[in-house]
């Protein structure tokens, strides 16, 4: 029986100011949205989407699982992205080709250099 990737979820405080953050972040639009989730998608008939549900703790230990994000500019996307309220985030990292990131809930995501840098 084949199987689909239908979504990511993400826990978050406030679920509905994240989902806001990562449709902007990524230019995909809110799809659905009720009291108890928010799900986001590039288009609405396109997945995997991203569901972001309430959970009442906050965020305490490094993803498991994260976003990589491939701009055409890094240097440009980290700095809209930290202007939008992201903050750099070291996780252990040392000299590489990407930058990590933390969203507004301190959600760590990485951002690569370009394909052309590469």
């Amino acid at each position: 029986m084949p199987v689909r990737w239908e979504q990511i979820v993400v826990d978050a405080e406030d679920a509905h100011r994240l989902a806001r953050w990562w449709a902007e972040a990524l230019g995909y639009q809110i799809v659905h949205e009720a009291p108890d989730e928010v799900e986001i998608r590039r288009t609405p008939d396109e997945l995997p989407g991203l569901l972001f549900t309430p959970v009442p703790d906050a965020k305490t230990v490094k993803n498991r699982l994260h976003i990589d994000l491939r701009p055409d500019d890094q240097e440009a996307e980290v700095e809209r992205l930290v202007n939008m309220g992201a903050r750099l985030a070291d996780v252990g990292q040392r000299d590489v080709g990407w930058v990590v990131l933390a969203d507004p809930e301190g959600n760590e995501f990485c951002v690569l250099s370009s394909r052309k840098d590469q």
